[in-house]
């Protein structure tokens, strides 16, 4: 099934504007740098995160392709639909005729990707980066010179996930050379199924979001009528969100506006709550987040506590602070340490405990919360995510110009300051 953002045989959606997007002819260069191949159930275009902050820095050493699932057209021959993206990422989409069988759909991606294979240059080494586990039954017999794991999510536990996630993870774990965790909790849960897992949490670009503390610029135009005070949100809306804490609170604070930013999905658009101060603005572009940021007085994480929510570690809390919005979030465990037990986001576990921290933070002195915001981020930015992760393939590769040899203990990319 086609994505929504999917239009005229190319996608689209939010792109950084200040990464400029090659266009024209897609070639191989003269002497090509290791190619990464990575293997993602989230479309490039859909939502800027982390494989994208990832993977833009991973281009400055390898060739990256960016392998999305397939969609289906009215086509009688599959192909793959290639296209630039910022820093040289080829992004490549498997076009599938319609009606084909999921069993098809592997068979055709295993010989679309072979043929791919086949035909990239040749270069230094071959890297696999899977962010889904169903890759592995069309590209599990190939070999690779590093075999990357960068488990971000639990996805078994998210709405409509294949039966076969878990037994693909399975084969996933013992093809991995190194796993890295999206989170703390994620690498307690994973530590024990292979011997080299490492926990990166979510970073932060603090100059991107920073620029929500400059003031002087207008409001966007389609929240700058919306009265204050604001209590804002961006992301994407799911079964992750609880849809009745949102609506207690608005109910409770007739007088609050709730700023809701992002796409829906995989729940019906018809169960968001309706009242006249949530205001449901859709998806924005990473680049005009900070815009809005700029107009909220509290940044809202009103995450339901289910199964999918478990070992999420949501980026928006430290893209929150950076932009000087301060948090309330219900308690999620990668929310509650660090950042809840340092006094820098408001825990909350019901509506009406959600509207008690929310009206702390609207009378709460902010300069001096900022300062320890602020030395709190200072240590981490995604330059340092990744390098930590470049350090630990080098050595997994035998790189002579890498770092010298791995301590054989795990890495760690805390959250900033913890």
């Amino acid at each position: 099934m086609d994505h929504p953002s999917m239009r005229d045989g190319r996608l689209q959606g939010a792109v950084p504007p200040d990464i400029e997007i090659a266009t024209g002819a897609i070639s191989s260069p003269r002497k090509p740098l290791p190619l990464l191949i990575c293997f993602s159930h989230l479309r490039w275009d859909f939502v800027w995160q982390r494989p994208q902050h990832l993977l833009v820095r991973a281009a400055k050493s390898f060739r990256v392709v960016f392998l999305e699932e397939p969609v289906r057209r009215p086509v009688r021959v599959p192909d793959l639909e290639m296209s630039r993206r910022q820093a040289g990422i080829r992004v490549v989409v498997p076009v599938l005729p319609e009606g084909t069988s999921a069993f098809d759909a592997m068979l055709m991606q295993r010989s679309l990707l072979e043929r791919f294979l086949a035909e990239e240059p040749a270069g230094p080494s071959r890297v696999f980066w899977y962010y889904t586990p169903m890759a592995m039954a069309f590209s599990g017999h190939l070999a690779s010179d590093l075999c990357i794991y960068d488990n971000m999510d639990e996805l078994s536990a998210f709405r409509g996930a294949s039966p076969e996630m878990l037994a693909n993870e399975d084969e996933l774990f013992a093809k991995a050379d190194l796993v890295f965790t999206g989170g703390m909790s994620l690498f307690e849960a994973k530590k024990g199924r292979h011997p080299s897992v490492h926990a990166f949490p979510s970073s932060i670009d603090a100059t991107h979001f920073g620029a929500a503390r400059t003031p002087g610029k207008p409001d966007p135009v389609d929240q700058a009528a919306i009265g204050r005070p604001r209590l804002g949100f961006f992301g994407v809306v799911d079964e992750r969100m609880d849809l009745a804490l949102l609506e207690s609170v608005a109910e409770a604070r007739p007088d609050w506006n709730l700023v809701m930013l992002g796409p829906v999905v995989k729940i019906d658009p018809a169960t968001l709550p309706r009242r006249s101060n949530i205001h449901w603005l859709g998806p924005k572009g990473y680049g005009e987040l900070p815009d809005y940021l700029r107009g909220w007085d509290v940044g809202i994480m009103p995450f339901a506590l289910n199964e999918s929510t478990r070992f999420i570690s949501p980026t928006k809390t430290p893209e929150y602070l950076a932009a000087g919005v301060p948090v309330v979030s219900t308690p999620i465990a990668d929310v509650v340490r660090p950042y809840g037990q340092k006094g820098l986001v408001e825990i909350a576990a019901n509506a009406e405990n959600f509207v008690k921290a929310a009206e702390r933070l609207l009378a709460r002195d902010a300069p001096s919360w900022r300062v320890k915001v602020d030395r709190h981020l200072a240590t981490g930015s995604w330059d340092k995510t990744f390098e930590a992760m470049r350090r630990l393939m080098a050595n997994a590769l035998g790189d002579p110009t890498g770092i010298g040899q791995s301590s054989g203990s795990p890495a760690f990319a805390t959250p900033p300051g913890e």
